[in-house]
């Protein structure tokens, strides 16, 4: 009974949720097999996504600082133009020794079979893989998502990029229209733009990021205007036209019509679950093209088999489909019961300055009708951060009728790294006090966490009551002294 399937596990994608449960079961002793479509293991993120993004995010962070070398107390320079293959080179040099960590031999050697091709499901435990039958008594879908594209006039016969093909352009392109205002959009935006392209963004809603609360999407909308990015909000994309060394994109607002030429076209405009190809319907397992349906412990209506990362429509992080990962271990190999919990699922957009978030924001706790209060520190107050020349930002966090914390925005420098002491404290449930009362290494950055706590904790302090009784306390000594 113990070999009626191939194998105990079969994982179909090999991005941060599959490569998760592949280390997991076969170093638990689970016969497992790891299938990937592409040629490589590590998925969207390594070789499409945060990885290389993040990378020609750093390189234009370090020729913006050049350009500006004069607000340092430095000497200006005059910088040549940039030769886009020698960015994409060091972007590749940054995946290869990463992929060192991603590869088909470190699996194998964890105990996993790693194979390459496309998976079809022939019923719930068996699929047809390179030509032949493959069973396992439990999968794992973990193949990720790919760009959306949406339905408009003339993109099926222009020339358009998407995140697959931007980081390894041949050349820097002139100028560059940018469909979408989500974290991907804005990233490009303002990276491009200090590479010296001109951008226009072109979004459909009234602000970009719109999972952010306004003032901070329009602090990152107001900087990156100031660096030279065109925004063009409220307005939808009827039409694009090939003219042969540019593109033309045609805009439609509610007031008027504009048309944007650029050499570029980049769609950004979301992300769209990968559930087409794997013939789910002969597994009966619950899909749309909105992703692959879960319970709470990532099983799909087929118990047996699970879902996980980018492939659920749910939270397109790399770092939620590490998450996942790790609830289908505990469910599929170790059979203990867990389920996912996002409460306090982090993330962060990597602008300039960044953008970090976890818990509830001012709009979400609206939606839900809590009563909330406001508690803000501005980095022009932080002393490291006016040491660096980081000005703009804010701490906001986000207090419930009982003054816990709903949840905490911080846009800065470094925010992404700022927010992880804030996952501690409310993972950990941590007091307010407790924060505000650490000792943080002066001068840093990570005092902000501090203050804001404290700015909340200060009129208590102060109060004229605490005052009042400190007056009596006194007077009373002072008589007993007497």
């Amino acid at each position: 009974m113990a070999n009626k399937f191939d194998y105990d596990i079969g994982i179909i994608g090999a991005g941060a949720a599959g490569l998760t449960v592949a280390s997991g079961a076969a170093q638990l002793g689970a016969r497992t097999l790891l299938i990937e479509k592409e040629e490589k293991l590590g998925g969207d993120c390594l070789h499409f996504g945060c990885v290389p993004s993040k990378t020609l995010i750093r390189t234009a962070h370090v020729r913006h600082m050049m350009k500006n070398a004069g607000e340092y107390g430095l000497p200006g320079v005059d910088l040549p133009p940039v030769d886009f293959r020698d960015v994409t080179a060091r972007i590749k040099s940054v995946i290869d020794e990463i992929q060192k960590h991603d590869s088909e031999e470190r699996f194998c050697s964890l105990g996993a079979k790693v194979e390459f091709g496309n998976a079809e499901f022939l019923d719930d435990h068996e699929i047809m893989l390179n030509g032949r039958k493959v069973s396992a008594r439990s999968w794992v879908l973990a193949t990720g998502s790919s760009p959306f594209i949406p339905p408009v006039q003339g993109l099926d016969s222009t020339p358009y990029i998407t995140n697959r093909e931007i980081f390894y352009m041949d050349r820097l392109p002139s100028s560059m229209a940018i469909m979408g205002g989500g974290p991907i959009a804005i990233e490009m935006a303002q990276a491009f733009c200090r590479l010296g392209t001109k951008v226009t963004v072109i979004q459909r809603d009234g602000q970009i990021l719109s999972r952010e609360d306004r003032d901070l999407a329009e602090a990152v909308m107001s900087i990156m205007a100031s660096e030279g990015v065109r925004f063009i909000l409220n307005a939808e994309v009827t039409k694009v036209r090939d003219l042969g060394g540019e593109r033309e994109v045609t805009v439609a607002s509610s007031t008027r019509a504009d048309t944007v030429v650029a050499e570029v076209l980049l769609v950004a405009t979301g992300r769209a679950p990968n559930v087409s190809g794997l013939m789910l319907d002969n597994a009966g397992v619950e899909h749309s093209p909105g992703g692959i349906v879960t319970d709470a412990r990532l099983r799909t209506n087929r118990k047996h088999i699970y879902a996980a990362g980018d492939s659920t429509g749910k939270y397109l992080f790399t770092h939620a489909a590490g998450y996942e990962g790790g609830i289908v271990i505990s469910n599929a190999i170790f059979h203990l019961p867990r389920k996912a919990d996002y409460t306090h699922l982090p993330w962060c957009t990597y602008s300039d300055p960044e953008l970090a978030s976890i818990g509830m924001n001012e709009a979400r706790a609206a939606e839900k009708g809590i009563h909330y209060s406001v508690w803000t520190e501005r980095f022009s107050a932080n002393d490291r951060s006016l040491a660096e020349g980081e000005r703009d930002g804010v701490a906001k966090l986000i207090l419930d009728e009982k003054e816990r914390p709903l949840g905490i925005q911080i846009l800065g420098p470094r925010a992404g790294e700022l927010i992880s002491e804030w996952v501690a404290v409310m993972n950990g449930s941590v007091k307010l006090s407790t924060i505000a009362g650490a000792i943080h290494p002066y001068p840093t950055l990570g005092e902000i966490n501090k203050r804001v706590a404290g700015s909340y904790l200060t009129p208590k302090i102060f109060s004229d009551k605490v005052r009042r009784g400190l007056k009596f306390f006194f007077n009373l000594k002072g008589r007993a002294c007497g």
